[in-house]
């Protein structure tokens, strides 16, 4: 049966909603932390709003699949898929760091269909519907005209398995610190994606991310006008590729070449 987009859309924008008021009331008080990995944390807050979503969610698209950091994290990608990050950036959340976000998103195999990154903290609403554009608290976005790296704000992150990855992670700064206007790395990568949509960066690496890191994010990007493959190797980006780039389109070439695929 083919999926309402707009009630659908309806309803996930109320689900997230209820997220967003759990998550700010939780920000406020004592945090619930326990380590998944030397520094990979879950909160409580995790936990409540995942279950929170799936349970607002699912009937909204009867007989969708969940792959959801927390619970239903080795769902294949087959048919319609809700795909929840309840909390990213919880690093940041357990020490009182406001760039967090909940990332919710629908794909019918790997073809996204909706988008949400909300951002209840700093007051800001990210949503995107495959072929109709993206929107930042309900005004349409669009990324940057920024051509020059020199003049490229990028950002950037770092996987819980830093130590394997530290030569790659400290090669790839060392090239953008040189080449760019500046680097940043707040913390949450679908919040990243969102701010190259949005233009306040103009492009966005990262490698080690799950698909609900990225799999709102990557489509407000697309629908806001940019880019979205992989590099080493350069590729079309599919949903659980070990590296990501994205960027406004217009720095993707220059990107692509400062991080080796010149």
């Amino acid at each position: 049966m083919p999926i309402d987009i707009p009630s659908v859309l309806a309803g996930a924008l109320a689900a997230v909603d209820a997220s967003d008021a759990r998550i700010r009331e939780d920000f406020a008080a004592p945090r619930e932390v326990r380590h998944k990995g030397r520094i990979d944390l879950v909160t409580a807050t995790d936990l409540a709003v995942e279950a929170l979503l799936t349970e607002r969610l699912a009937p909204l698209v009867p007989g969708a699949a969940f792959l959801a950091e927390e619970t239903t994290a080795a769902t294949v990608l087959a048919g319609p898929t809700w795909i929840i990050d309840p909390l990213d950036g919880t690093t940041n959340f357990a020490h009182g760091f406001p760039f967090v976000c909940t990332s919710v998103a629908l794909y019918d195999g790997q073809t996204p269909v909706l988008g949400i990154v909300s951002a209840p903290i700093l007051g800001q609403r990210f949503h995107a519907v495959a072929g109709g554009g993206a929107f930042c608290n309900g005004a349409p976005m669009a990324v940057s005209a920024v051509a020059d790296p020199v003049d490229a704000l990028v950002g950037t992150g770092f996987p819980y398995a830093i130590a394997e990855n530290l030569d790659e992670i400290t090669a790839d700064l060392r090239v953008m610190l040189a080449e760019t206007q500046g680097i940043r790395r707040p913390g949450s990568a679908a919040l990243d994606l969102a701010y190259v949509a949005c233009g306040r960066l103009d492009a966005f690496y990262e490698m080690a991310l799950n698909p609900w890191d990225v799999a709102a994010g990557v489509l407000l990007v697309a629908e806001a006008g940019g880019t979205v493959t992989g590099y080493r190797p350069r590729a079309p980006y599919w949903l659980g590729d070990f590296r990501v780039l994205a960027s406004n389109g217009r720095l993707h070439e220059a990107m692509l070449g400062l991080l080796g695929e010149g």
